[in-house]
């Protein structure tokens, strides 16, 4: 079998299925702009990077998210019909659909079956647009987020079907295409990811950290609001007032993934230690960490807060959860098809920030207490998201496709 996959940024969400495809002696490529790690079993094809397009005073608004995706689609196309020439058609492609790489996929090859990764679909209402109160939705948003799913419905129509990780995430995407999209997550590799009672991790002031210690943790790809950084630091700065002795692990960058700069410039880490007040020894910003360092600091985490806008399921928690940590999550949809409240994690609504320092509170006190949530948290991941699990099902999913070249169930993958 002869499979190519396509991401932009790669491996992306691949990176465990591409390396196990090629183990089980599958002809594994990756197409794509960049890769951030060697894949073993699997040639990277890259093409050429395409620059951002800005918007043009004489242009239509929006324009130049939809022109980006349509440029990349070329570029895809031109490596695709290249390796097609050059070794003849692929049995299959396996896409991230949310760049535009897969547009002109079936294009060049009409005949060859293609599944598009399904992450995210954006709309106006019930997900990250407009969650926030004080960001109202405009007629522009509307007409912008749009427009933003152009490549998506392009790449829906001509494909045989999709994967999304969550059931959620599926259920953002238009009804008429829901049918054709399979649920199966990428996977966590709970053997990586498990509890260590010897555990220790050392801030950068040289304290070592072990479990018991009265210790939180947060930790995404940036901080800032729409993984609710502000709302974490208000709650530690409460947290901080009645416990003396907690500390407060924070991972990630000073970048903005997802949302918005603050208002005046600076970063959201800058901007909240202002306004909190907190004191710089009682907590402990790490950047960002490498992922054995990540899991070090879970292991020893008496709570670890995760909170996000209904948007995309971040693999962290997952890993968390899996390392026996007590999460402390944001009652949002994606975070409650994991979570169940006092079962294996704890819920606080999102804005509600009094609410999650009672909780963080409740954590550190009641450690012992809490423990069987954490037993749940591991069970819940192992049962659910194991990477075996996953991959298996990734993997008969592809077959089923590649014997049939039919459009694909959205009961296939369960």
């Amino acid at each position: 079998m002869r499979i190519v996959f396509i991401h932009r940024r790669g491996p992306g969400q691949f990176l465990h299925l591409a390396p196990h495809l090629a183990a089980e002696g599958w002809e594994a490529t990756l197409i794509c702009e960049t890769c951030d790690r060697p894949l073993p079993g699997v040639r990277v094809i890259r093409h050429r990077a395409e620059q951002g397009v800005r918007e043009r005073d004489d242009a239509t608004p929006h324009l130049a998210a939809p022109e980006r995706h349509v440029r990349i689609g070329y570029r895809v196309a031109e490596t695709l019909d290249a390796l097609r020439r050059a070794e003849g058609p692929p049995d299959m492609v396996f896409g991230h659909m949310g760049w535009g790489g897969l547009i002109f996929a079936k294009d060049v090859l009409p005949a060859t079956p293609v599944l598009g990764y399904c992450e995210y679909f954006h709309r106006a209402a019930g997900g990250d647009a407009g969650f926030d109160p004080s960001e109202a939705v405009t007629l522009d948003d509307r007409l912008r987020l749009r427009l933003r799913n152009s490549a998506q419905l392009i790449t829906l129509d001509a494909i045989e079907g999709g994967i999304s990780p969550t059931s959620w995430q599926r259920s953002r995407y238009p009804p008429a295409h829901q049918k054709r999209i399979a649920v199966c997550h990428d996977g966590i590799d709970v053997e990586l990811c498990r509890p260590q009672t010897d555990a220790t991790f050392t801030l950068p002031d040289g304290r070592v950290l072990a479990p018991g210690d009265p210790v939180v943790t947060y930790a995404a790809r940036d901080l800032e609001p729409y993984r609710g950084f502000p709302q974490f630091m208000r709650a530690a700065a409460e947290v901080a007032r009645r416990r003396p002795d907690a500390v407060f692990a924070v991972a990630g960058g000073d970048g903005v993934s997802y949302g918005r700069a603050p208002e005046g410039g600076g970063t959201w880490r800058e901007t909240l230690m202002a306004e909190t007040g907190l004191d710089p020894s009682r907590i402990f910003f790490l950047g960002t960490l490498p992922h054995e360092a990540l899991l070090r600091l879970f292991r020893v985490s008496a709570a670890h807060v995760y909170l996000t806008y209904p948007f995309v399921l971040s693999w962290s928690v997952l890993e968390a959860m899996a390392c026996g940590a007590l999460v402390i999550g944001s009652a949002t949809a994606p975070v409650q098809e994991v979570i169940e409240d006092g079962r294996n994690g704890l819920l606080t609504p999102f804005f509600d920030e009094a609410a999650l320092a009672e909780r963080m509170l409740e954590a550190l006190t009641h450690r012992e207490a809490l423990s069987h949530a954490r037993a749940a948290a591991r069970r819940t991941i192992v049962e659910r998201y194991a990477l075996p699990r996953a991959l298996a099902r990734q993997t008969a999913l592809l077959r089923s496709l590649s014997r049939n070249g039919e459009a694909v169930s959205a009961a296939t993958a369960g």
